[in-house]
């Protein structure tokens, strides 16, 4: 499929005009090349040589576009090679022919092109006719994180190198090579899946699970029972049950917060009653049961014991970390003899979904919140959607205002929350502002007198935003009755948009509008919050809610699936794509250009979520301009904005590909003298007078000029 990407790639390059190098021109260029290739974020480096797909050819750096583009200008034909190897010890490029690379986890190398750049010759080799020809490992180094199956293709790899597989790469780089190793393993491969051969099992019995060995020794809250703490779904009254507890962390921490709990465990916990709570945990056990039946029973049960909200979590597949595992039935097995079933995230929804006949609620990635009170549970949804809002500061000062300045105050927090005077049956807290004004519309005439009327508009304007939000997403599943929101929620629905018949209408022609990715990638180049990227725009979560409503509802189409990771702290609205990428920066705060760790996107047409993972890279793409992705009132903005200022003062940020990466940016601090003390540029020690002589010229030049625009 990707043929057609190179192809086209290839018609464009035809087009650049080429210079005949002069030998020192061509070590000029090979030098360029290796150095390039030393930082490429994608493609598969090996000593000797690097290796990228022909999809990604074009993602590449141009210096590598433009060396690539002088050896093909040797070659007698156009071709449609699957990987290009550029070596990084003559100047030689190799194209290689791989052409089940999709469909096989393992394909064999069927014919290779090279290319010598200095004499312009070319050589040719056939493999096909060989009984022991290359096989290709790691297909996901080669590829872009982009590219469709990659997740597929990484997977693969996760578990090969958990088993051992890939030890000793020599001995497993021709195909019989590869074949005995899989042998010496007893392991199949069925697709991009591993497998024990059947001959192996035909004989054996079920194997027995060691279920109890999957339980963790918690020393924290876990993630789930943290999100219901975080989000309010417990009260002084509140009681929970944790339904298989495993040893009882979540339990004992709990009861350490004040609340009452109890928890039961077929192997831990045998002799604890299975009693009936407001909250009830079933954390990560489904995906531990190998019997699909058990499985579906221990949902059941569960679900039975709950008065008011089941939090149900499993391990989904883009967070699957597991090492050493083999397929049996609908899941693994790993090493430790327990299982592991590997959801996909909406899988797991509509598990939940159709085994207790509900609507689940995504709360964050494998975590859902079942409601037993379907007006609670559009009370949640309705609430995850609202933004903060300030009750208006006093400016004038008007004597009536003062008098009863105590007595306007709770109506004032109130339409600072809600966006609109309390109804008739709302009244109750306000009687005495009745018996003093007659009204409370007239007590409220008052407080406008003495704030900025406009202030009071951007609230209930607000207000209508996060109810349009909610309402465009529940058409996605199914959009409640007006009965069935709690009376709160509908005198909103009625004082803000006249009718919940309207405020319908209004929801569905703003998700109608998302069908336009020009409209979105207008909204996102005219937002006055993020960072704006030709492609993308970027934005703390902090941030998210000052958006365009428009581009909150884009991400929650995203969030409305995967529930938005917790630990994700920046946002990535894709322009040209309909996609929205989740970022983790562990070190924001702290760090002055942070390390991506993880990133998570949702491809929005399928709701497909691919996973990566920086934390082992020695190489990871860092942040630059923080301030941009927050909002001036974020505690640490005039720290960030200070040092955005001084690196452009200092020329660090004008060349974004070079100082994408770690050492792309530690390279550029060092050619500028430059060095980070937190968040404050700093003089290099030892460095060349010379240079600190030209970049302090430089400084003085931006400077002056940023006075002269002011």
């Amino acid at each position: 499929m990707f043929y057609a990407v190179f192809s086209d790639w290839v018609s464009f390059m035809d087009s650049v005009e080429l210079i005949v190098c002069t030998s020192e021109g061509i070590k000029q260029q090979f030098a360029d090349m290796v150095m390039c290739c030393d930082r490429s974020s994608i493609g598969k480096r090996l000593p000797g040589a690097f290796y990228i797909h022909v999809s990604a050819l074009s993602d590449l750096d141009p210096t590598l576009q433009i060396y690539e583009q002088s050896a093909r200008c040797s070659l007698q034909q156009q071709i449609a090679p699957t990987l290009i190897k550029f070596s990084t010890v003559q100047p030689k490029i190799s194209y290689l022919f791989y052409p089940d690379f999709e469909a096989d986890p393992h394909p064999v190398l069927q014919q290779s092109i090279q290319v010598d750049l200095s004499t312009k010759q070319t050589s040719h080799r056939d493999y096909q006719s060989r009984k022991n020809p290359p096989v290709l490992h790691r297909k996901e180094t080669f590829v872009a994180p982009t590219h469709p199956l990659y997740s597929k293709f990484a997977e693969l790899t996760r578990q090969q190198d958990s088993l051992g597989l890939l030890n000793n790469s020599r001995e497993i780089g021709t195909r019989f090579g590869w074949q005995q190793r899989l042998e010496a393993h007893k392991i199949e491969l069925h697709g991009h899946q591993l497998a024990c051969p059947l001959a192996t099992l035909s004989n054996r019995t079920p194997p027995t699970i060691d279920r109890h060995k999957a339980a963790l020794v918690r020393t924290a809250l876990s993630k789930p029972v943290r999100s219901a703490l975080e989000v309010g779904l417990f009260t002084p009254e509140t009681t929970f049950f944790d339904y298989g507890c495993g040893y009882g962390g979540d339990v004992q921490r709990i009861a350490e917060q004040g609340f009452s709990g109890s928890g039961w465990d077929p192997y831990y916990q045998t002799n604890t009653p299975c009693v009936s709570a407001d909250v009830v945990n079933l954390g990560y056990v489904i995906n531990v049961i190998e019997n699909p039946l058990e499985r579906r029973e221990a949902l059941i049960n569960a679900w039975a014991l709950t008065q008011k909200v089941l939090i149900v979590s499993a391990q989904v597949l883009v967070e699957d970390r597991i090492r050493g595992t083999v397929m049996y039935n609908d899941g693994v097995i790993t090493r430790r003899n327990t299982f592991q079933k590997n959801y996909e995230q909406e899988e797991l929804k509509v598990y939940i979904d159709q085994v207790l006949e509900v609507d689940a609620i995504p709360v964050a990635l494998g975590i859902y919140f079942v409601f037993r009170d379907e007006a609670q549970a559009q009370s949640f949804r309705a609430s995850r959607f609202r933004s903060r809002t300030t009750t208006p500061r006093v400016n004038a000062s008007v004597r009536r205002f003062e008098e009863y300045k105590e007595m306007l105050a709770p109506l004032m927090a109130f339409v600072s929350d809600r966006g609109r005077l309390p109804t008739a049956e709302e009244t109750q807290d306000f009687a005495s502002l009745q018996v003093e004004f007659g009204t409370l519309r007239r007590a409220f005439q008052v407080v406008l007198q003495a704030t900025n009327v406009q202030e009071w508009d951007a609230i209930a304007d607000k207000r209508r935003q996060d109810l349009l939000v909610y309402l465009a997403l529940s058409h996605f599943s199914r959009r409640p009755k007006l009965r069935e929101f709690s009376s709160t929620v509908q005198n909103d629905i009625k004082s803000l948009f006249g009718g919940y018949q309207q405020a319908c209408a209004a929801a569905d022609l703003m998700l109608l509008s998302l069908s336009n990715l020009e409209f979105i990638a207008t909204r996102c180049q005219a937002s006055a919050v993020g960072k704006k990227l030709p492609n993308s725009l970027w934005v703390h979560v902090s941030a998210l809610e000052a958006l365009d409503p428009l581009l909150r509802l884009y991400e929650g189409c995203a969030s409305r699936t995967i529930g938005r990771p917790q630990e994700a702290n920046v946002i990535k609205f894709h322009c040209r794509k309909p996609k929205i990428s989740y970022l983790v920066y562990p070190e924001f705060d702290a760090d002055p250009h942070p390390a991506l760790c993880t990133i998570m996107q949702v491809d929005l047409r399928d709701l497909h979520v691919s996973y990566r993972d920086y934390d082992l890279d020695d190489n990871p793409p860092v942040l630059h301009q923080k301030d941009l992705l927050v909002m001036p009132d974020y505690p640490l903005y005039m720290k960030f904005a200070k040092l955005s200022r001084q690196e452009a003062d200092w020329g660090l940020l004008e060349d974004w590909e070079k100082i994408r990466d770690q050492r792309g940016w530690q390279k550029c601090l060092e050619d500028h003298c430059a060095e980070l003390k937190g968040h404050r540029m700093v003089w290099q020690k030892d460095a060349d007078p010379y240079r600190v002589k030209l970049v302090r010229s430089t400084i003085r030049a931006k400077q002056v000029g940023r006075k002269g625009e002011e």
